[in-house]
C-alpha cells in the first residue's frame, strides 16, 4: 500500500484545483446555492465534457477513466476545497457506486456510461425520516407488478434528489425485516407518483429533499432480496469519499485563517504574532493533517480491498468530522467579529462542516462502529 502520491496524481491535483479556482469562486457559490437547483445544468455538463470528473473511478467497460479511489479522494478534496454546487457526490458516489456494487453486467452497461459522460445526474434513496443508515430502518416497500415493481413510502435527505435525473432506491419487500427482503431498485426522476421536495437546510451549498413514491414504477437492480451486502459495501466507499471532501474543506479554512491574521494588524502587530493565534494555528495544522491522514489511508485501502476496511472507513469519518468543525470554530474566532457576518465567506464552510459532520452518521457513531468492526479483518 502507498502512503505517498505520485508526480501523476499531485499534477492531477494541480490541474484539477486550478480549474475549480476559476470555476467556483465563492461568487458563483453564493449564486448557485441562492436557486431551488444548486448548480448549473450547462455548466455541470461543460465541466464534465472538459475534465471528466463524473468518469473517474468508473471502469473504462463502461465508459469511465477506470481510476481508483485514491484519484476520486483528490477530486472530491478539491470540490470540498472549493465548495463547487455540483451534483457530483450524489451522481458520481453515491448513485455510481450503488450500481457498480450492485447491478448485473448488463445493467451497468445500460446505466453508467450516461452518468460518465456527465448526460445524467442520479442520486441513491436510502435514509428516511428517521435519518438512521442502516439497512434494519427501511421501511419503503417494493411490490412486483406484472415485469416492474410498485414503491410506495418516504426517503428524506436525499442529496440532490429533487434534481436528480435517475434515482436508486432501497427498498423492501412487504413484510420482511432487518437485512432480509432489501432490494435495489432504479427510478426515473419523472416517474408518475413520485413527489419531490426540497428540504430547508442550513447548508444551502449542498441540497437535501424528501421523496414520496406512491405506486412508482420501479426496475429492479441486481439480484432480489440481496441488497444488505452491497449496501454495506456502498456506504463504507461514501463514508470514506466523504471524509477526503471534508479534509479539502478544512485545509482551506485553515489557510484563509492562517492568511487573514498574519494580514490583519493590532496594536502595531499581526494578529499572527499573538499567542493565542499561534496556539490556534498550531491546533488546526495537527487536526488536518491527522484527518488528511486517515481519509488519505482509507482511500488507499478500499483500492488494494483492505480487509479492514469498515473500521477505516468508520476512522477517517470521524476524524474529518471533528477536525472540519473544529477547524470551522477557529477560523471563525481568528476572523474576530466579522467571522460570523454574512459577507465573509467562513460561513459558507463553517455549515458545510456542520451538515457534513452529521451526514452519514456523526463521530460518536462511527467511533463506535469503529470498535465493533476493530480487528474484524485480522
Amino acid at each position: 500500500m502507498r502512503f505517498s502520491f505520485t508526480p501523476e496524481q499531485d499534477e492531477f491535483r494541480t490541474s484539477l484545483r486550478r480549474a475549480l479556482e476559476a470555476r467556483s469562486p465563492t461568487k458563483e457559490v453564493r449564486r448557485l446555492m441562492a436557486t431551488e437547483q444548486g448548480f448549473d445544468r450547462e455548466g455541470w455538463k461543460k465541466l464534465n465534457q472538459e475534465m471528466g470528473l463524473t468518469a473517474v473511478h468508473i471502469p473504462e467497460a463502461y465508459g469511465g477513466a477506470g481510476f481508483g479511489c485514491g484519484e476520486l479522494g483528490i477530486v472530491l478534496e478539491e470540490m470540498g476545497r472549493s465548495l463547487l454546487c455540483a451534483p457530483f457526490f450524489s451522481t458520481a458516489v453515491l448513485a455510481a457506486t450503488a450500481i457498480l456494487n450492485a447491478g448485473t453486467e448488463e445493467q451497468k452497461k445500460a446505466l453508467l456510461p450516461k452518468i460518465a459522460s456527465g448526460d445524467v445526474t442520479a442520486t441513491f434513496a436510502f435514509s428516511e425520516d428517521s435519518g438512521l443508515n442502516d439497512a434494519a430502518s427501511v421501511a419503503t416497500t417494493a411490490i412486483a407488478s406484472g415485469g416492474s415493481y410498485k414503491l410506495d413510502g418516504t426517503k428524506s435527505f436525499v442529496l440532490d434528489g429533487h434534481t436528480a435525473d435517475l434515482i436508486v432506491v432501497l427498498a423492501r419487500k412487504p413484510g420482511s425485516k432487518g437485512e432480509e427482503g432489501l432490494s435495489f431498485f432504479t427510478v426515473d426522476g419523472t416517474a408518475a407518483g413520485l413527489e419531490r421536495r426540497l428540504l430547508k437546510t442550513m447548508d444551502e451549498t449542498r441540497k437535501l429533499a424528501r421523496l414520496t413514491f406512491k405506486g412508482v414504477e420501479a426496475k429492479l437492480l441486481g439480484a432480489e432480496g440481496k441488497a444488505a451486502a452491497p449496501f454495506a459495501k456502498t456506504l463504507q466507499q461514501v463514508i470514506v469519499c466523504l471524509a477526503n471532501e471534508m479534509v479539502g474543506g478544512a485545509e482551506r479554512l485553515r489557510e484563509d485563517a492562517l492568511a487573514y491574521v498574519q494580514m490583519r494588524m493590532q496594536f502595531g502587530r499581526a494578529l499572527a504574532s499573538f499567542q493565542t493565534m499561534k496556539h490556534k494555528a498550531a491546533d488546526m495544522l495537527v487536526d488536518v493533517e491527522l484527518a488528511k491522514s486517515a481519509a488519505y489511508y482509507a482511500a488507499a485501502a478500499l483500492d488494494e480491498s483492505d480487509p479492514e476496511v469498515p473500521m477505516l472507513a468508520s476512522l477517517a469519518k470521524a476524524s474529518a468530522s471533528e477536525a472540519y468543525l473544529q477547524t470551522a470554530i477557529h477560523a471563525v474566532q481568528m476572523h474576530g467579529g466579522i467571522g460570523f457576518t454574512w459577507d465573509n465567506d467562513t460561513h459558507l464552510w463553517f455549515k458545510r462542516a456542520k451538515s457534513s459532520e452529521i451526514l452519514f452518521g456523526d463521530a460518536n457513531q462511527h467511533r463506535e462502529t469503529m470498535m465493533q468492526n476493530w480487528g474484524a479483518g485480522t
